[in-house]
Order: structure tokens, then C-alpha cells, then sequence
């Protein structure tokens, strides 16, 4: 069972710019208001097996998700995953050029790895909601994303 959404946004910065605002993950505390706190697990610049837990606040509690970076792109794309209570996320940015800025998309998936019959009812009641609050959220992040990247 898979949830996807995608969200695309267009930037007024070069793509550079914005892969450095994506990829500052011990800044990324303060540039996405969503994120609360970020714990950097791995050394180094960042790049596939980059780990970090993030903390971050939904419907009202936080919760700390261990992410890692499974595939980079330089100023191209990037894709992170995170795998917790049962499901595997991945989230692909891409960044494309345009009109003297940046196209950037993001595709979050959540699938359930081993679904029962009653996470499939669950899903089925109540998946809609949970993607809909998520890309409430993505939203949020890709709108944060652009004004640090903006301002830069």
C-alpha cells in the first residue's frame, strides 16, 4: 500500500542556491519551521549515507524520524528516505532550471512494508488525511525552502 504526493514550486534563485538550502541539514532547523530540532549522525559534506534524526512537530507532538540520503545529484536531485512504525518514506526533490531560477518538485511516497488486514482498513479510513496533513506540510517546507534560498 503507497501514498504520494507531489508539490512543485518555482524559485527565484539559481539551482545551486537552492541545493544549498536542501542540503544544509544542520541548518535545516532553522530555515524549515516545521523541523525542530536535527542531530547529525554521520561526518561530513552531504552525500548518499548522510544520516540525521529530525524531530519535528505534527497534529500537535513531536516526533523524531532517523532520515538518511539514498541517492545526490548535485544540483540535480536528491532523494532521502526514513523508515519507521511499518512504513518506508521517500522523498525526491528535483531541481530544474527556468526562467533565471529553479523548478523545484518534491514526490513524497509513505508505503506500508508489511501491510495487515487491519492497517489496510486504516489506511483505507483514514490515509487520506494523514497525506493531506503531510502536503500541508511539504508545502510549508517547500515554501521555507524558496525564501531562504531567495534571500540568499
Amino acid at each position: 500500500m503507497e501514498h504520494s504526493t507531489t508539490l512543485t514550486q518555482h524559485i527565484q534563485a539559481t539551482p545551486e542556491s537552492v541545493w544549498a538550502v536542501i542540503t544544509d541539514i544542520p541548518g535545516s532547523a532553522a530555515t524549515l519551521s516545521g523541523v525542530e530540532s536535527v542531530q547529525l549522525l554521520t561526518d561530513g559534506p552531504y552525500g548518499e549515507g548522510t544520516r540525521w534524526r529530525e524531530t519535528r512537530k505534527m497534529m500537535g507532538r513531536s516526533e523524531t524520524v532517523e532520515m538518511w540520503v539514498a541517492a545526490a545529484d548535485p544540483s540535480r536531485s536528491t532523494v532521502v528516505k526514513a523508515v519507521q512504525g511499518g512504513a518506508d518514506y521517500t522523498t525526491r526533490f528535483n531541481l530544474s532550471p527556468r526562467d533565471g531560477g529553479t523548478d523545484l518538485t518534491l514526490t513524497f511516497a509513505a508505503k506500508v512494508m508489511k501491510p495487515t488486514a487491519a492497517s489496510r482498513i486504516l489506511m483505507a479510513l483514514f490515509g487520506g488525511l494523514g497525506m493531506s496533513l503531510t502536503r500541508k506540510a511539504l508545502a510549508r517546507d517547500m515554501a521555507d525552502i524558496a525564501a531562504k534560498a531567495e534571500s540568499r
